[in-house]
């Protein structure tokens, strides 16, 4: 599981984000690295509270580039 490095509350928020085109970028808390390109899937929001969403997201450069 990857997460964004700003702890989105909501996909909404995440979204909203990636529209604006503020710099969105993921991270792995363990073991790994997210891909530089392609599509992953990203979590929500931070440990310790629970997963309340999940997001397909296309990186390009290691940037969230759209979200689905």
């Amino acid at each position: 599981m990857f997460y964004c490095v700003t702890n989105f509350k909501t996909k909404k928020d995440l979204k909203a984000a990636v529209s604006e085109g503020k710099q969105v970028t993921i991270y792995a808390p363990g073991l790994g690295n997210p891909p530089e390109n392609g599509t992953t899937a990203v979590g929500g929001p931070h440990y310790p509270k629970p997963h309340t969403w999940y997001a397909e997201v296309t990186l390009v450069n290691g940037v969230v580039t759209k979200v689905r």
